[in-house]
């Protein structure tokens, strides 16, 4: 883990309970005047602070320093994410957020299940302890929007991955914002949404699952 998540992260006496507690003292077994970094993900530092006591169920540290330290990737990516199966989420998120992905809006298709709920709080949860492993300084936002029209009225220039002659090899460097199917991929009426020449494609004749889609497209966006 290169950092440790705390929202008080910044205060100069940092109380830790719960979680936290049983990784630093029961998993990595640190003892006194050991010094851990923290981060609130709130802003752009580390803070380092030094273990001043541990009890039975909590431990109390002193903040020593604080270090502007911003880590995240160069290029920002949108993507627009039509729900599917919010296991299908919880389960991949990680790797998007590990990937830089900047945003997620996730959008109710004309395929999507009305019935689909995201649980934001979770979502968070999974993307902090993400950040927390890989070192990034920030978590993905996530918005939500009611469907395609309205999200393409407010990123006009938005991408479509389906299936195209265009490679999106060949678009990376234009690609902002990128919106990817759920598994029956988009209706008749939202393709007729779509500018033209926004769409791009896999050199692949292989229908991919949606994860596999979203991965494998911001994977050659961004790296």
């Amino acid at each position: 883990m290169q950092f440790i998540y705390d929202k008080n992260a910044k205060n100069e006496l940092l109380k830790i309970e719960d979680e936290n507690y049983n990784y630093i003292v029961k998993a990595r077994r640190h003892k006194l005047d050991d010094i851990l970094d923290f981060r609130n993900l709130e802003d752009d530092f580390l803070y380092s602070y030094k273990i001043s006591q541990i009890d039975k169920k909590s431990l109390f540290l002193n903040l020593l320093k604080k270090e502007k330290r911003v880590i995240e990737n160069s290029k920002k990516i949108h993507l627009g994410w039509c729900i599917v199966d919010p296991k299908t989420i919880y389960e991949n998120i990680a790797s998007l957020n590990e990937l830089g992905v900047d945003k997620i809006t996730f959008v109710y298709s004309d395929f999507s299940q009305k019935n689909f709920k995201i649980n934001f709080e979770k979502l968070e949860k999974i993307l902090i302890n993400s950040s927390s492993q890989c070192g990034r300084s920030s978590i993905i936002k996530l918005d939500i929007c009611k469907n395609i029209d309205t999200f393409i009225a407010d990123n006009p220039d938005t991408y479509f991955l389906d299936f195209s002659q265009t490679s999106i090899d060949s678009k990376v460097l234009d690609i902002k914002t990128l919106m990817i199917g759920t598994e029956g991929g988009f209706s008749k009426r939202e393709r007729e949404l779509f500018n033209k020449n926004f769409i791009v494609g896999f050199s692949s004749n292989l229908i991919l699952k949606s994860q596999t889609a979203i991965i494998s497209a911001t994977s050659k966006i961004i790296l």
